[in-house]
């Protein structure tokens, strides 16, 4: 192991995978204000639902720890990753950037005066340049995750690439390298480039899944209404080498942590610039919950069981997942609604019973919505309203 501190802000899945990729190799201290997190990571036990994240914790080779003290997790610290969360606020059209401004604020008084901080949350464009100028250093970057919710570590292990939103010198190389020996698959490339182009990189990366999610979701709007084969259509059309066969699995509608606050973002940044694809992909997300919701009620049933809250299989998240749309828009419906939801400990979601058995849930509906299907609903699948045409989540 060498002598390299390194520091992580936030115990999400992102700062979760960046923990258990480098402290094989360094050491780790994670930073969180959650105390039970904090317990969990110094019981080596993930705080996220990723198999491999869980596997590589119980590693006897890992250098791992958490705490809630700023002081104690800063302290001698040569590389400071912040990964706090940037929720969009629909008020002022901006993402919330205080827990990351806290966490640069609290990095450079605390860690090592040569220290590196690299910013992995979401920010505006022009952010990290704001924050180098205010505090008047260069040790502030920006580098963005492309990771998968579930897949996060194997993500950081064979990544795409690696974009570096800074100036290239001996820190900033020094931290591509750490990041490059931590992978398995180390041809990914490397891309030196300003902060605000690398925050740029971001937007624009999940805006353009966004899109493309919304494309293949309306291609299945017009199959639907035209009594075709949804699934024939795609595949056809993805047998073209320039679109190609992945990420075109219809969906209730795109959701999880990045793509909702990431084209709102994009969009919010455009102010006076002309754009028309990025807004009409918002529009578009909304109207395909909107168009299967009345599908959903022509069934006119009694019962209705709504499969899973979480947006995809693998993952324990459930923020901005489109069943939530539907689950709100039929609260004051005719229908009786019940959800099966495994992940979630209370017996209610906004007054609405969480069933733990499936056995109970599938005998209780009358029919049952999933976004995405399972092997445990195939015995049932007379009864299944979904949309998930190749039982994969892109």
């Amino acid at each position: 192991m060498s002598d390299t501190k390194i520091t992580i802000i936030g115990a999400g899945f992102v700062g979760m995978s960046l923990a258990a990729l480098l402290s094989k190799a360094n050491n780790v201290v994670v930073l969180d204000v959650d105390k039970t997190k904090v317990r969990k990571i110094n019981a080596m036990q993930s705080t996220v639902d990723d198999s491999d994240i869980a596997e590589a914790l119980q590693s006897k080779a890992i250098h791992l720890s958490a705490t809630t003290n700023s002081k104690e997790a800063l302290t001698n610290s040569n590389y400071v990753f912040i990964a706090t969360p940037t929720n969009f606020n629909e008020k002022n059209s901006l993402l919330d950037m205080s827990s990351v401004e806290q966490a640069i604020e609290e990095a450079l008084n605390f860690s090592d005066k040569q220290s590196l901080i690299i910013i992995k949350s979401t920010v505006q464009i022009g952010f990290t340049k704001a924050q180098c100028l205010k505090y008047t250093t260069e040790r502030i970057i920006f580098s963005p995750e492309f990771l998968r919710e579930g897949h996060a570590l194997h993500d950081n292990l064979y990544p795409s690439r690696l974009i570096v939103g800074g100036e290239k010198n001996a820190l900033t190389s020094s931290f591509a390298r750490i990041m490059k020996e931590a992978a398995i698959d180390k041809k990914f490339t490397i891309l030196f480039m300003a902060s605000n182009e690398a925050e740029s990189v971001k937007l624009f990366s999940n805006t353009f899944l966004a899109m493309r999610v919304a494309f293949f979701n309306e291609l299945d709007n017009f199959a639907i209404e035209k009594n075709m084969n949804t699934g024939s259509i795609i595949q056809g059309v993805s047998l073209d080498a320039r679109i190609g066969d992945y990420y075109n699995n219809p969906s209730f509608g795109y959701g999880g942590y990045c793509l909702p606050k990431d084209t709102k973002q994009l969009l919010s940044s455009y102010n006076d610039i002309p754009q028309s694809l990025i807004e009409a992909t918002i529009q578009s997300n909304s109207k395909r919950k909107a168009f299967l919701l009345e599908k959903i009620i022509e069934m006119n049933v009694k019962t209705l069981g709504v499969y899973r809250l979480v947006m995809k299989v693998g993952s324990d998240n459930y923020r901005e997942s489109a069943v939530l749309f539907l689950i709100d828009a039929l609260q004051d419906s005719d229908f009786e609604l019940i959800i099966y939801e495994p992940k979630m400990d209370q017996d209610s979601y906004k007054g609405i019973p969480l069933l733990k058995n499936l056995e109970d849930f599938i005998s209780r509906s009358d029919m049952i919505v999933a976004n995405r299907l399972s092997d445990e609903l195939s015995p049932v699948h007379h009864k299944i309203f979904s949309r998930d045409l190749f039982t994969r989540d892109v």
